[in-house]
């Protein structure tokens, strides 16, 4: 018996969860007294929780499913995507201190206090609740495309149209295969037509049962009720118990996986070389040393500028809680990611390249590898992984607006009436996260704008506490013209007709026929290209041109019209026109050098607009400076009480603790280490270099 293709034992599983979801809200509900306690645990968590916390922050199964998706289109360097932050990792071991010693509620209370004005604390909630809203949709959109292939139509019950899709996305699969491994022959008008499907995402192998409105409102009304209950701390509890799904859902899929293709041997048969290169693959990739130099930039500048970075460790019961729980949770993370990157290889081996929305790879792997029972535990870890990830989302977005927006417009009310305010907060931003993810296409380009996105509160964050000399002004002004840069006008765009379908702005890369060495395949030798598997060969592939300025790339309006005019899609890649008008020769950028032109540019720009305003203008009331620092270079006492009297005197003493500072009397406020500090941060740069070791080795198994 299946309910909408899902098994009964596979049902069961999940209302059983559904079940324990909603006690756990239940049970945290009596716990929540006040704002505190719901936006901040009380501060009381300690380190364990933290690292449930931040390692279910790091680590949902979208990112398994983006990370997948990721690989399959550019082989294991495509992991670097969730990967990267592993080099940050001994840069957390000082981050989380900073944002536990400041003592503040929401990030957006951070601007206000550095710099006595609450302009930039309003801007602030307002653009962090937009962006974060793109990210709860992209959840959505993650958790819809992972299910939707558990869920499937049996053949015998399509729609004649239905039938028409799956019988087209065969015929171009088949019709691609050729094309590429046939470099000199010119493209099919046939080719050429469903190629446009394709590209919009219009042919799919199978028909599923999941609809996305459906879906959407049924799983954010179970967030909804459970964040409404229990706040935070249901929050954190939820990601305890998905720490074990993670860790199962992410091992899972890989015996099963290379059992089907014939262990590690089989994956490197079927597999080419460039395959398992750590800093990229094939010519087609993105992940080159350069371009993963970029992506580490500009994750560097901007990843503190999340507000879970000022909810995750202000909970924490004191700095050491908040130090293990980033670290312990970051290093966690790497090692499913690795999990998570040998699927997306395993998925190439199983599939094949031509996935026609290679966001689903992760549910096809499920629906072609697992048995019944486990597929439940499968779609568990994917609903429960949105659940932790919105239910932490819709808390921290909660307390921005209410903070920093209801409060300053209604203040003296109730400590009551706050907290009915924040609790009805959740579900309409779940609500407002539902309209966009209807909007959305793909998961990759959307973790690559959610990647650029945290620059433009992440640097100047970054640079509050680490120079004195910030001013408000400067920080105003590169907040605008940073989120008018890589948001605005790469959204504005593709909006407007005129342009999204202008000739100049369609433009493509130039194809590229390549020649290379690889080991032979079985295939290979029954083509009569090689006498026995494994020997060396020389292959020719052809680099298909991609849009230089579109993320999603660029189709005719008309799929059916191959004269109809062409049109980009995605999010308008900015950086990259702007070299072009440079008289730079962008066409014959390969997809690494359009991403790493992309990120060092984001990065860039808003450090030079910091720094060169800053010194233009005004600094900021020395005297609130000085409250400030002292405060940052004061450690967290081990009760609240201790906590206020050790900081009221060092409101009474500004510099009695500037004895610390590595450069005394300048502006650069970065501090002596001490024991703990070296300790730790060195540490953490050999677990770093170990890491990096086991994903190499991993990759070498079989090879």
């Amino acid at each position: 018996m299946t309910l909408f293709g899902l098994h009964w034992i596979d049902s069961l599983i999940l209302i059983a969860y559904v079940i324990a979801i909603l006690f756990i809200g239940k049970a945290h509900s009596g716990g929540v007294q006040g704002e505190s306690d719901f936006f901040l645990g009380g501060r009381s968590l300690g380190k364990w929780f933290q690292f449930f916390l931040s390692f279910g922050n790091m680590t949902d199964p979208g990112q398994a499913t983006t990370t997948a998706s990721s690989v399959y289109r550019q082989g294991a360097g495509g992991a670097w995507l969730a990967l990267i932050t592993l080099f940050l990792t001994p840069y957390f071991w000082f981050t989380n201190v900073w944002f536990r010693r400041v003592r503040l509620t929401t990030m957006a209370d951070l601007f206000e206090d550095r710099f006595g004005r609450r302009f930039l604390a309003t801007l602030y909630a307002i653009t962090t609740i937009l962006m974060a809203i793109v990210g709860i949709a992209g959840g959505n959109v993650v958790a819809l495309k992972t299910l939707q292939p558990l869920m499937t139509k049996p053949a015998s019950a399509y729609t004649v149209t239905e039938q028409q899709m799956v019988t087209d996305y065969r015929e171009f699969s088949e019709l691609r295969k050729d094309h590429l491994a046939s470099p000199l022959a010119p493209s099919s008008p046939r080719y050429e037509q469903l190629k446009g499907y394709y590209d919009r995402g219009e042919l799919q192998p199978y028909v599923s049962y999941l609809q996305p409105v459906t879906f959407y409102i049924v799983s954010s009304l179970l967030v909804a009720v459970f964040v409404v209950l229990g706040g935070l701390k249901a929050s954190a509890v939820v990601d305890a118990l998905q720490v074990v799904l993670v860790i199962t859902i992410s091992l899972i899929l890989i015996p099963f996986g290379l059992a089907k293709i014939g262990g590690v041997a089989g994956l490197h048969a079927k597999l080419p070389a460039a395959a398992f290169n750590v800093f990229g693959g094939d010519h087609a990739s993105e992940y080159t040393w350069y371009s993963i130099g970029a992506l580490l930039l500009v994750q560097f500048v901007g990843i503190v500028g999340s507000q879970a970075s000022m909810t995750i460790a202000g909970s924490a019961k004191n700095e050491y809680a908040a130090r293990i729980g980033a670290v312990t949770g970051g290093f966690s993370k790497r090692f499913v990611t690795i999990a998570w990157c040998f699927c997306g290889l395993i998925a190439i081996a199983l599939f094949g390249p031509n996935l026609s929305d290679p966001d689903q790879t992760w549910g096809l792997l499920t629906q072609a590898l697992l048995p019944v029972g486990l597929i439940g535990v499968m779609i568990v870890g994917i609903l429960g992984g949105k659940l932790a990830l919105l239910g932490a989302g819709s808390v921290v977005l909660s307390g921005l607006v209410v903070k920093n927006l209801y409060e300053p417009l209604f203040p003296g009310k109730s400590e009551k009436h706050y907290m009915f305010v924040a609790r009805l907060t959740v579900p309409l931003i779940l609500v407002l996260g539902i309209g966009v993810a209807l909007y959305l296409h793909s998961v990759i380009a959307l973790l690559k704008f959610a990647i650029v996105l945290l620059v433009i509160w992440g640097v100047p964050i970054t640079l509050m506490f680490l120079w004195r000399r910030l001013t408000e002004t400067a920080v105003r002004i590169q907040v605008i013209a940073t989120l008018i840069f890589v948001a605005v006008i790469p959204w504005g765009v593709p909006a407007i007709p005129a342009l999204a379908r202008s000739a100049g702005l369609t433009a493509m890369t130039r194809e590229r026929v390549i020649s290379f060495e690889t080991k032979a395949s079985a295939a290979d030798v029954a083509q009569g290209r090689a006498a026995t598997e494994g020997v060396l060969i020389t292959k020719t592939q052809r680099i298909e041109p991609v849009s230089l300025y579109f993320e999603e790339g660029v189709v005719h309006v008309n799929p059916k019209d191959l004269s109809s005019p062409k049109t980009g899609r995605g999010l308008f890649r900015v950086e990259v026109y702007l070299l072009s008008r440079f008289g730079v020769e962008v066409a014959n950028f390969a997809p690494a050098g359009l991403l790493t032109t992309r990120y060092v540019v984001d990065a860039l720009f808003p450090v030079v607009i910091l720094v060169v305003v800053s010194l233009l203008t005004s600094p900021t009331d020395p005297k609130r400076v000085a409250r400030f620092y002292v405060r940052l270079k004061t450690p967290v006492a081990p009760t609240l009480e201790e906590d206020a009297v050790a900081v009221e005197a060092g409101y009474a003493e500004p510099t009695r603790l500037d004895h610390t500072k590595l450069f005394p009397q300048s502006n650069w406020e970065f501090t002596k280490w001490d024991r703990t500090d070296a300790l730790g941060f060195f540490g953490c740069c050999a677990f770093v270099g170990v890491i990096l070791l086991f994903f190499k080795a991993v990759l070498a198994i079989g090879g």
